[in-house]
């Protein structure tokens, strides 16, 4: 039986000094409060409908992201109205208000992206919210799950074997980044390297590159992220590979304890490393890599979207709210991306050291700068992206990646 949901509960109206919500005594929306916006403020709109998107829907933990994330002060009961203002439904409004056939859509997308079923129905509800905004009940992802994919379930069980792990102490925000790379692609020709913050387990960067043993492609990555956020941790963790040689000279530590990061590994390789291979053999009769056309229009296609399908993982994984544990001592029930916005909470500080950016922009220039990470080159990158325009592909998938590699390879 599911546990308890706050989400799939109805919010009661909200009600301020005896007032019936549906009488209003400001119909033009000027707010009295000088730091809270006009109720029809485009960045307010967006803003909590990313915070939607991201799975947050409690409205106290809504008025006190936008006072530490945007400097914007709304109180608990405006956020409500916001939210009810721009359609951004709790659970149990959402699954009721869509027709049946629409939400059991929203689920079966989902599955088909995880052929070896092993996404269970909070990452299929989560994943749901994250790309169309939908906010279904976990009973109803639940239900529908069990009747398309019961197998599922029961390859889902958890070991009884439990791995022991050593407790983890950071500073807070920045202390340190864990950086690693991760091969289980590898063998298809796509390595992976990735940063993740240990104090809050926010996945930082992760990136697809030809080669992720080179020292300079690493140190470029590591460098861009820097200029990215502004700063550096006061000390970095990678493991001993001769390619962080490079990031040693900017970073601070090697370690062939790098815990944070390896324990994030299984779950990218479980939740989605996997089945990118499983979407990688179906095309095992139709692609020829002794071909140099045809590995050349597979260097463009596949990076593409193996980075394009990261970059949404990497928010999923930093918007997945992990489970409560009174054990650990770093942040635990709430999500990295909250954790990190909220640090203050925790009573931590943020250890990001500030750098200049043009100075750090320099230095990936001089190392090699973009080049370092291509998998072809600019010339036959924009040929390519004139051909996929040409062809009218509105995006590139796992399940049509090979459809649109038949469709290009004539042309090319």
């Amino acid at each position: 039986m599911d546990s308890y949901d706050p989400d799939d509960e109805l919010q009661p109206p909200v009600i301020e000094d005896g007032v019936s919500p549906h009488i209003s005594h400001n119909p033009e929306g000027r707010n009295q409060h000088i730091h809270c916006p006009p109720k029809n403020d485009k960045l307010i709109q967006q803003i909590l409908t990313q915070y939607h998107r991201d799975g947050i829907t409690d409205r106290k933990k809504i008025s006190r992201l936008l006072k530490a994330e945007h400097g914007v002060t709304m109180s608990e009961a405006t956020v409500a109205h916001r939210r009810q203002q721009f359609g951004l439904l709790g659970s149990a409004q959402s699954t009721h208000s869509l027709a049946g056939s629409i939400k059991r859509q929203l689920v079966l997308d989902q599955l088909a992206q995880d052929p070896l079923h092993r996404r269970g129905p909070r990452l299929v509800r989560e994943a749901i919210m994250a790309d169309t905004g939908h906010l279904l009940t976990r009973e109803y992802v639940t239900n529908e799950m069990r009747q398309h994919e019961p197998d599922g379930f029961a390859q889902r069980e958890p070991s009884k074997k439990k791995v022991s792990r050593q407790p983890l102490v950071s500073l807070g925000p920045h202390h340190q980044w864990s950086g690693d790379g991760h091969d289980k692609l590898s063998k298809i020709g796509f390595p992976i390297w990735a940063i993740r913050d240990q104090w809050s387990g926010k996945w930082l960067g992760m990136w697809v590159v030809p080669n992720n043993r080179l020292k300079t492609s690493i140190a470029y990555l590591y460098l861009s992220l820097v200029y990215e956020i502004g700063g550096m941790p006061l000390q970095t963790t990678t493991d001993c590979g001769s390619e962080t040689t490079e990031v040693y000279g900017f970073a601070t530590a090697l370690s062939v304890h790098n815990i944070t990061i390896e324990r994030g590994w299984l779950r990218v390789r479980v939740q989605w490393g996997d089945n990118v291979k499983v979407f990688w053999e179906a095309g095992e009769e139709i692609y020829n890599d002794m071909d140099p056309q045809q590995y050349d229009l597979v260097q463009w296609l596949w990076p593409r979207l193996i980075q394009q399908e990261l970059d949404k993982l990497k928010n999923r994984l930093n918007t997945h709210t992990v489970q409560f544990d009174r054990n650990k001592i770093l942040p635990s029930g709430v999500s990295p991306n909250v954790a990190m916005a909220l640090h203050k909470d925790y009573h931590v500080e943020d250890c990001l050291q500030s750098v200049d950016r043009d100075i750090v922009k320099n230095l990936m220039a001089e190392i090699g700068g973009e080049d370092l990470i291509r998998f072809v080159d600019t010339e036959y990158s924009a040929h390519a992206q004139s051909i996929f325009d040409d062809l009218g592909f509105i995006g590139l998938t796992f399940q049509n990646v090979w459809q649109i590699f038949s469709a290009m390879l004539p042309l090319m």
